[in-house]
């Protein structure tokens, strides 16, 4: 089967990869381009560790083809920070230790910032909603929530 060429933007930078029409934007990310943030987590679209943003919109990348990204832009975890600047997020998930393995965390950082970006003033239930579909094995959830809702308000009194 012939590869298939995708020029697309992935945290900013102009990126160009073959891959197959068959493989899933999770395995380009991972196997080609070296982002190994997100994870495979079911490879069903039910867990949410692989969890990017595609032109915006949340999605999980095990569910897209890498030839979608054509023309669009990816962001992964990678690129939350601002180089060695963590992002508030990340630095409110340390400071509530809302992580413990590790596994789901990248794709509950991504679903969050995409939520913040689109509410920057959530409630609890809003912040356990658009959460839902990212799982977690370790935590509880309450210790990801109040580290959402305290970004949130941080990064309100900053603007």
């Amino acid at each position: 089967m012939s590869k298939i060429h995708v020029a697309t933007k992935i945290n900013g930078d102009t990126v160009e990869y073959l891959c197959d029409p068959r493989e899933t934007l999770l395995d380009v990310l991972r196997d080609r381009l070296n982002l190994t943030g997100a994870k495979e987590g079911c490879g069903t679209g039910d867990c949410g560790a692989c969890s990017v943003t595609l032109d915006g919109r949340l999605v999980c990348s095990c569910l897209v083809l890498g030839a979608e990204a054509d023309g669009k832009e990816v962001a992964t975890v990678e690129g939350i920070a601002d180089g060695d600047e963590l992002h508030p997020l990340q630095k409110k998930f340390i400071e509530y230790a809302a992580l413990q393995c590790g596994v789901c965390t990248p794709g509950i950082l991504v679903a969050a910032k995409s939520l913040l970006e689109k509410n920057p003033e959530p409630t609890e239930e809003e912040t356990r909603y658009w959460l839902a579909g990212n799982l977690c094995r370790c935590t509880g959830y309450d210790k990801i929530i109040r580290a959402v809702l305290d970004t949130a308000a941080e990064m309100r009194e900053a603007s």
